[in-house]
């Protein structure tokens, strides 16, 4: 019985001693990890931890520490393990108040390192991670920069002015060296490395630190210095870096200011939509704190109880030292009710205060939908009416003349449209007579003029061509290798009608019906340069009345309403009075011709004495015959000289009832032609003698001797001459 109670005394003593220890031990508080981040060594080199619970020395002291009792412990979480483990001090590992050095450090010591400050009522840990680098694992910018595991630290210098730069943590090691730590300096700048010795009387090493007595701007960049150290026999070192910017001189304004908006700066914004309030701030160099910031109504944005009101700060410029931030004002599903808002954006630093209001206006929105629509459409119109016009130019062309363009016959004398020239006896005559001739006079109401056809016999050949073309407003002249043959009438119709172009009395018109491109001679290169327009025939493709031949054709023509035929373009005219009138007067001009025509038929034929009147020609024979086989049925009427004269000077007094006459030509200035040559002195040739050549000799063309052309034109000029003289 007596050993039982024994037994349960002692159990109960046990539980007493431990329940006492329990109460008495504290509880640890737990900071976990440092936020000053992971703790980088370069392996080889000397490193140390400091403890982050005496970062603030305001809350830990080391020395106050030490007196309250407080204790120092370290701990490592190696990488891979769950229990952390006390750490065993050694040459290599050793603690210095609040520092674990590590000289030096190896790739084993990496992980996560826990000082504890605690005694016997208090208890406090932190955490912090430890790195240790590799050679390989750092990328250098040259060959002769030292590799650096080491957080960069920065120095501001300011222009024109000194700085002694001093090894970071250098300090601290000289306390745990034995020796003078010897430090060297390296300076790396636009990827060039500069070795020791790289001074000169602006910088120079002065002890341990580096001298720089006048900052300029090719000083600027990286500078690393290596210290080398003894500690127990046994030579350390670790590396630094320290990155050196230029800045503006201290003595410059530094007073905040705001560059965006202006004071006049309106921002636009529509309802519904994302609104951006651009603010932009100039910030000149200082060693102190900035900020910029919005205000709507008077708060900040996180007193803002407005979710739709939000800010996007960035940095837009360094300037050396001077900073140019922007801050953006988001407000989502912008309403009318937020322009009665007010916006105010502020800047501030050490130096001064600055706040600009911004001010909004909405926007009107435009009709974006029907504005592109409508758009579209003018460009579809566009391209229709540039392919209408592109395909149809020539239509577009004429109905623009018919309707606004002047008819010709009201404001001149003239009795003809078009004056026609061809080569007789050919394939052109054919054309002309049953194509061009009816087109031109049934389907497009053109007064035509055929010297053959309208023509007077009798007279001088010259001049009754020319007469005859002044009386047209167009000279057509239907070119081919024919035309252009030597002694021909049509030769003689192109000469007189370049005269016409020259002296400016007459629009020549060439009709190509066969190339004449590969002639030589003077009047194919005068008509190509003369012609107002050249219409080439293309055959068949060319018979349609809507075919480009005949609407090329109507534009060189005079103008003429769209209707066809010559009495519904009479009447359609808006002149259709004066029209009348040159009916009329062109109907009387007819009646007098036919009452001519039937005078000289009822006429019997004339003596031989009126025949002799004219000189005895100089042909006799077989070989008159042969010339004049094509002017036997115009001998008997050229008989009457003063029949012929009498008919002119009635139509001439027809004539000189119009506003303007005729103009008259010296016939000294028409161009001699070739085919007088067999003519006599004193006789006209009939049209008949002037178109077709003797039948003994055969057609020459232009491209012959100039020589001999210019012999028969001398030959002309005398008897010409002397029938003017008598």
């Amino acid at each position: 019985m007596s050993s039982y109670v024994s037994t349960l005394v002692f159990l109960c003593s046990v539980a007493a001693v431990t329940q006492s220890n329990h109460l008495t031990e504290p509880m640890c508080y737990d900071w976990g990890e440092s936020s000053n981040g992971t703790v980088s060594v370069l392996e080889g080199e000397a490193g140390w931890l400091s403890c982050p619970l005496f970062s603030h020395p305001s809350v830990y002291n080391y020395t106050s520490a030490q007196s309250a009792g407080h204790n120092l412990f370290w701990y490592r979480l190696p990488e891979g393990h769950d229990l952390e483990q006390p750490i065993t001090y050694s040459s290599r590992l050793s603690k210095d108040r609040e520092r674990l050095w590590l000289q030096p450090a190896v790739a084993e010591d990496s992980g996560l390192y826990i000082c504890m400050l605690r005694n016997k009522s208090s208890c406090s840990k932190i955490a912090m991670r430890l790195k240790v680098l590799r050679h390989e694992d750092l990328v250098q910018d040259s060959d002769c920069q030292p590799p650096v595991a080491a957080a960069t630290s920065s120095v501001a210098i300011p222009f024109q002015e000194g700085h002694l730069l001093d090894c970071p943590d250098l300090q601290d090691v000289t306390k745990m060296a034995d020796s003078e730590p010897n430090v060297t300096w390296y300076h790396v700048t636009n990827n060039q490395c500069f070795k020791p010795p790289f001074w000169d009387n602006n910088r120079q090493q002065k002890g341990p630190g580096l001298m720089i007595y006048n900052m300029f701007l090719m000083f600027r960049g990286l500078y690393v210095c290596t210290v080398t150290y003894l500690r127990r026999g046994r030579t350390l070192n670790f590396t630094r870096s320290i990155d050196v910017i230029a800045v503006h001189s201290p003595s410059l304004p530094k007073e905040p200011s705001i560059l965006r908006p202006s004071r006049n700066h309106v921002f636009t914004v529509r309802q519904g939509m994302e609104a951006h309030l651009q603010c932009v701030g100039l910030f000149p160099y200082l060693e102190s704190s900035w900020d910029i910031w919005w205000t709507v109504d008077g708060k900040t944005l996180d007193k803002l109880a407005d979710p739709r009101f939000s800010k996007i700060n960035r940095q837009m410029k360094d300037d050396y030292g001077d900073r140019t931030e922007e801050s953006v004002l988001v407000i989502q599903d912008f309403v009318s009710e937020d322009l009665r808002r007010q916006y105010n954006c502020s800047v501030k630093n050490s130096r001064g205060f600055e706040t600009r209001s911004a001010q909004l206006q909405e926007e009107v929105s435009l009709p974006s939908v029907e504005l592109g629509c409508g758009l579209g459409v003018t460009l579809v119109l566009m391209l229709l009416l540039f392919v209408v016009y592109h395909v149809f130019w020539l239509e577009l062309l004429l109905i623009y003349r018919s309707w606004f363009g002047s008819d010709e016959r009201h404001t001149d004398d003239k009795e003809y449209d078009v004056y026609i020239s061809y080569a007789r006896n050919s394939e052109d005559e054919q054309f002309v007579l049953s194509t061009l001739r009816k087109v031109l006079e049934n389907d497009l109401g053109y007064s035509v003029c055929i010297f053959d056809r309208d023509s007077l016999p009798g007279g001088n050949s010259s001049d009754a061509i020319l007469l005859s073309m002044q009386r047209s407003r167009r000279l057509l002249f239907v070119v081919s290798p024919v035309f252009l043959t030597e002694k021909s009438f049509s030769l003689l119709e192109c000469r007189l009608g370049l005269y016409l172009q020259h002296g400016h009395q007459a629009s020549i018109v060439a009709v190509v019906y066969h190339s004449v491109s590969k002639l030589s001679c003077v009047e194919v290169t005068q008509l190509r340069q003369a012609a107002v327009s050249t219409v080439k025939w293309r055959g068949s493709r060319s018979e349609s009345r809507h075919s480009r031949f005949w609407l090329r054709l109507r534009l060189a023509l005079p103008v003429r309403p769209l209707a066809m035929g010559r009495r519904l373009i009479d009447s359609t005219s808006s002149h259709s009075d004066l029209a009348a009138l040159a009916l009329q007067r062109a109907q009387r001009i007819q009646n007098q011709k036919d009452r001519t025509n039937q005078t000289r038929r009822n006429r019997q034929a004339p003596p031989s004495g009126s025949v002799k009147s004219w000189g005895p020609s100089p042909l006799q024979g077989p070989q008159q015959s042969r010339n004049c086989s094509g002017c036997a049925g115009f001998v008997d009427q050229v008989d009457d000289r003063g029949e012929e004269l009498k008919v002119e000077t009635e139509m001439q007094q027809v004539a000189h009832d119009r506003t303007d006459p005729v103009p008259q030509t010296d016939p000294t200035l028409i161009p001699d032609s070739a085919h007088e040559t067999h003519l006599t002195p004193n006789r006209a040739p009939t049209p008949a003698q002037a178109s077709y050549p003797a039948p003994d000799s055969a057609p020459h063309t232009c491209e012959q001797d100039d020589g001999r052309k210019h012999n028969q034109q001398q030959q002309m000029i005398g008897p010409r001459r002397s029938e003017e003289n008598d």
